[in-house]
């Protein structure tokens, strides 16, 4: 029987506690990617149907270099990483901030920020918000559709509403003679028709815009510098129109001409109920859609806003504040 010597012994043991070492302290290395960076999830802020802003801030790179950093969210996982919706906000250490869209109206979103070095994507604490409702209903529970069209939110059908929103009411004026000569908000029908308000909303004259309280609350009639905000985003008052009016012939006379409807404010001819030398008459329902805005002068004129059947074209102008016209509201 071959002995092994103490010398042979030893040099054993010592290779097996240095084999037993090096895999303990491979064990222990850091991963192969390294670390990654720390960043935060500041606020939310401006929540709308279809947009939100958020802020971040990378508070720490790790001695590398951030490629992106932005947010990520989802309505459906508690925990979005950047494999659900994202939006890169830029590149960089510090705070930075971000408008996400593409979100869907009264919803529930978990939103997060997040920053990536070479080593992978680190993320902020996870944050809850809710858009806002797709509807908006007036002080008679009449129910409208709304729309985002840019950073602007407006109703998506004409104004319905026979009280204030104190819930005073508007005086509902069939006669020729006291239309004209009213001088304080009145509404009517187009035609005298009270069905023609499930399509084209009331006819309002612009004193009623004047008492400040016409909307519901949260709303406004808008202004001219309103208005024109809106032809801006969607290319200016040549094509604007276009973008703004309901599509097919269901209520536009033939051709509504450039009718996509894109932007979603689905503008309807209302006509109008107008006064001309004492002379009272209802025109241009499916021609013409028009309607008022905020800004009156100090004489009998105010600004309104129209949308024509054979052009794609914006109109602006100032009108008798006698005039009856459909009302819009958007969003404070």
């Amino acid at each position: 029987m071959k002995t092994v010597s103490k010398f042979s012994l030893t040099v054993m043991l010592l290779a097996a506690l240095s084999f037993f070492s090096g895999c303990k302290k491979k064990s222990e290395d850091p991963p192969a990617n390294g670390p990654v960076p720390v960043v935060s999830t500041i606020n939310y802020s401006n929540v709308l149907l279809n947009t939100a802003d958020l802020s971040g801030n990378v508070t720490d790179d790790r001695g590398l270099y951030v490629s992106k950093h932005g947010f990520c969210w989802s309505n459906t996982n508690t925990n979005p990483t950047i494999q659900n919706d994202t939006m890169v906000a830029g590149d960089g250490a510090g705070s930075y901030t971000g408008t996400i869209t593409g979100l869907k109206g009264q919803r529930k979103y978990y939103v997060r920020a997040f920053a990536t070095n070479s080593n992978g994507t680190g993320y902020g604490s996870i944050l809850t918000l809710t858009t806002i409702d797709t509807t908006i209903t007036d002080i008679d529970n009449n129910r409208y559709l709304i729309v985002q069209i840019g950073t602007q939110v407006w109703m998506a059908e004409n104004l319905k509403t026979t009280r204030y929103n104190d819930g005073v009411g508007i005086p509902l004026v069939t006669d020729d003679v006291e239309w004209a000569n009213e001088q304080i908000g009145a509404y009517c029908y187009y035609n005298n028709d009270p069905a023609n308000a499930a399509v084209y909303g009331a006819l309002y004259n612009w004193f009623v815009v004047q008492s400040g309280n016409l909307a519901p609350a949260g709303w406004h009639v808008p202004t001219d510098g309103e208005w024109v905000t809106l032809l801006n985003f969607l290319g200016g008052k040549n094509i604007a129109g276009g973008k703004m009016k309901e599509q097919g012939l269901a209520h536009w006379s033939d051709p509504n001409t450039g009718a996509d409807n894109s932007s979603g404010f689905s503008g309807l001819p209302g006509g109008e109920r107008i006064c001309i030398l004492q002379l009272v008459f209802y025109d241009e329902v499916q021609i013409f859609g028009n309607w008022w805005s905020a800004n009156g002068n100090s004489g009998e004129k105010a600004s309104f806003f129209s949308l024509y059947y054979m052009s794609p074209f914006v109109q602006s102008s100032i009108v008798g504040k006698t005039t009856g016209y459909s009302i819009r509201c958007i969003r404070n």
